[in-house]
């Protein structure tokens, strides 16, 4: 049978978006906020719907969350999959989360750091054979390595759907070849196509930070641009362009992979680029090529 979860729970759901509701909790738990995880609360109504909305395929497929905040996302997770395992580092907030996810047996909390989580394992315990969809809102600092531990743990997420600061959604989401291109969008876009869903205001967060943000969503390749072994190569050779991306890419990867400038120089022409090329003017497909041709 169908999951329908909002048949299930209570219509009295407590409201997270409140502010009146958060401070009542937080004084009642006796919780104050920790600025060194990046603890923003939500207090935009439409936000966290939407998100599940975009990230959740269907109610039969599990639901990987990282940070529950006072769980106004997982809430909203709840209400659209019938299997949610949200991983939360900050135990204090045991009695909060025991309050505000009453409504919903069917979520598990996991206290970990989802950093140090092996993610293989980590699904097959908590989801078995189900498909697995990713939806977070990642704190600011840590957003990047997380991520990361996604795409490079070998699972293969449905997708993974995620708030970010907005200066990380575009470049996570930049066309490669283009100035806010950097490593990490090269990083991400060889293993997923990555897209800006919609943008989340500063003031829809509790306490407000001072930027703005996003939600973006990754779909991981079902034939990836790139073998295993190469994209291996060609990590290596878009860490090495863009640590000296004010330099020319000649300049840039001689120095940086140690290769002879005429060797890299051979290379650019193969692909119809002349010496003076940077390597953030480079394309995904040019990348490739380029690394390719460096064999």
């Amino acid at each position: 049978m169908i999951f329908q979860a909002k048949d299930t729970v209570n219509s009295d759901m407590m409201n997270l978006t409140d502010m009146n509701v958060i401070r009542s909790l937080a004084k009642r738990h006796r919780f104050t906020f920790s600025k060194g995880l990046g603890q923003n609360f939500l207090i935009d109504p439409e936000v966290c719907p939407a998100i599940a909305e975009y990230g959740i395929p269907a109610p039969e497929y599990g639901v990987l969350e990282i940070g529950t905040g006072f769980g106004v996302l997982t809430q909203e997770l709840a209400l659209k999959s019938e299997c949610v395992a949200a991983v939360e580092l900050d135990k204090r907030l045991a009695p909060v989360l025991k309050e505000t996810l009453a409504e919903f047996p069917h979520v598990k909390i996991v206290w970990q750091d989802i950093m140090k989580v092996s993610l293989p394992e980590f699904l097959k315990e908590q989801f078995g054979e189900r498909k697995v969809a990713v939806c977070a809102n990642l704190p600011y600092y840590i957003t990047s390595p997380v991520l990361m531990h996604l795409l490079e743990s070998g699972v293969r997420f449905e997708s993974i759907t995620v708030m970010v600061q907005q200066e990380a959604a575009d470049r996570l989401c930049a066309r490669l070849g283009s100035r806010a291109a950097g490593a990490v969008t090269a990083a991400v876009q060889l293993r997923g196509r990555a897209e800006q869903l919609f943008a989340v205001p500063r003031d829809s967060f509790y306490p407000a930070p001072k930027v703005d943000s996003a939600v973006i969503r990754i779909t991981p390749y079902d034939t990836p641009p790139c073998t295993q072994d190469t994209l291996e190569a060609v990590l290596r050779v878009v860490k090495a362009g863009f640590a000296q991306r004010r330099k020319t890419a000649v300049n840039a990867l001689s120095a940086v992979l140690d290769l002879p400038k005429e060797r890299v120089t051979a290379a650019l022409a193969a692909g119809g680029h002349n010496a003076n090329v940077r390597f953030e003017q480079l394309t995904l497909e040019e990348v490739l090529a380029l690394t390719e041709n460096l064999k």
